[in-house]
């Protein structure tokens, strides 16, 4: 079996002239090397396909693939992690993790967070800022929480999220606003205890591998799980298994929350808890990082006893027979119709492979 492999790899972007904020989701090449040699010990095969803009040149050209392990986050647009799915679908290529749909709706915190809340998961009283003078709008008490609502690995988040009054509330929302050019989620702050939850599998055969309790250090950034203490977490941040009371409801109401998505094969879900002690959904990243070192998910599994090879593997497995029960269609034989120019796919950004 021959498995593709999508990523956006981070070097890549900086040489383009992409900043350190703008590329902080991609992957370091330590990543792709993970994966690759994970799938190849399994006995895969495998070909390095990269960013969305090299995947669309290779199916152009005529290539396909058994398997897509897919870990491409993307860099433009709401949608931006759903692109490689949905241009897999169209070629009716099967790949890891979950599908467009899900990838979109999970990368909007203010969405996600109403169907959450349907599903009877309790979510921190929130506002979608979408312009400044959104900003008197927001009638939640303090302490509050705000942050880009369509990112990950913590971006736009640090000392100064956490907000005690109008005037602060208005400077954070406005700097947000222009780094970002996206709305702002402000949430009322939880004072309580944060976990991070690990989930394998898809539907019925999902089930939460264990809860990580994320705890910030004396020489941590205080009052947030930040960018920065995230990336370089040695010595500010200490990463504990937890299984009471609160930590066991936390992985109950992720499993409720991962089915109800529809999410699939692997991910992570935060929450954090209220003064009673009652967990409360923050956000779910339906594809997670796997960086082996860095990477909240890769911690969790490793001290649950699962190694790097192990995950991977149980991520196939599940993506493998979701493809065995799916019926199966005749894919498309045709090639994109820009064969009338010299160069049939502009390519803006010519990532590694």
């Amino acid at each position: 079996m021959i498995i593709g492999i999508t990523y956006d790899l981070r070097k890549d972007y900086l040489s383009q002239g992409f900043g350190k904020e703008e590329t902080a989701e991609f992957d370091r090449i330590e990543t792709v090397n993970a994966i690759d040699d994970a799938l190849r010990s399994l006995g895969f095969k495998t070909v390095r396909i990269g960013c969305m803009m090299n995947l669309l040149a290779r199916l152009n050209a005529g290539e396909r693939w058994d398997l897509v392990f897919n870990i491409a986050e993307g860099i433009y647009g709401a949608g931006r992690e759903s692109q490689v799915p949905a241009l897999l679908d169209a070629f009716h290529i099967p790949y890891t993790f979950s599908d467009p749909v899900v990838l979109g709706l999970s990368l909007n915190k203010g969405l996600t967070k109403r169907v959450v809340r349907d599903l009877g998961v309790p979510t921190p009283d929130f506002y979608v800022v979408e312009n400044i003078e959104d900003i008197k709008n927001v009638n939640i008490s303090f302490p509050l929480f705000a942050k880009p609502i369509a990112e990950g690995t913590s971006k736009g988040i640090n000392s100064f999220s956490f907000i005690n009054d109008e005037t602060t509330l208005e400077a954070v929302c406005s700097n947000l606003l222009e780094r970002f050019v996206q709305p702002v989620i402000v949430e009322e702050f939880l004072p309580g205890r944060e976990f991070t939850v690990g989930i394998l599998g898809t539907g019925p055969s999902a089930r939460t591998i264990g809860v990580l309790e994320v705890i910030l250090l004396e020489k941590a950034e205080g009052n947030a799980y930040s960018y920065l203490n995230k990336s370089n977490y040695w010595g500010k941040v200490d990463y504990r298994l937890a299984d009471d009371k609160e930590a066991r409801l936390a992985s109950e109401m992720a499993l409720k929350v991962w089915r109800g998505l529809g999410c699939r094969d692997g991910g992570r879900m935060d929450f954090r808890c209220d003064a009673k002690g009652m967990p409360n959904f923050i956000e779910v990243n339906p594809l997670a990082g796997l960086d082996p070192e860095l990477s909240d998910l890769i911690i969790l599994a490793r001290k649950k006893g699962i190694e790097y090879k192990e995950l991977i593997s149980l991520i196939v497995a599940s993506a493998l027979e979701r493809v065995k029960s799916t019926p199966q269609v005749q894919p498309p034989a045709f090639t994109l119709p820009l064969s009338h120019t010299a160069n049939p796919i502009n390519v803006p950004l010519q990532m590694q492979v």
